[in-house]
């Protein structure tokens, strides 16, 4: 899952070095943490939050061999 949100971002971004992505997990979800380079955080969210809508729909509708939920936190 972590390479499937690198490879959407890496292309939206000017520092591709500075994504970080973390992932902590709980009895019912796993969160995974976003985090770019303070001025492509505007390019990763885009306007009206269109571009991390459209992340976000990619990520969830992903087959998981676990029943948890699936969230996208961006920073």
């Amino acid at each position: 899952m972590k390479a499937l949100i690198e490879s959407i971002v890496t292309p939206l971004v000017d520092h591709p070095e500075d994504i970080v992505i973390t992932e902590s997990e709980e009895e019912t979800k796993i969160v995974y943490h976003l985090t770019v380079h303070g001025d492509d955080v505007g390019k990763v969210i885009g306007k009206n939050g269109r571009i991390a809508k459209a992340i976000r729909t990619v990520v969830y509708a992903t087959k998981q061999k676990s029943k948890k939920r699936i969230y996208l936190d961006i920073m």
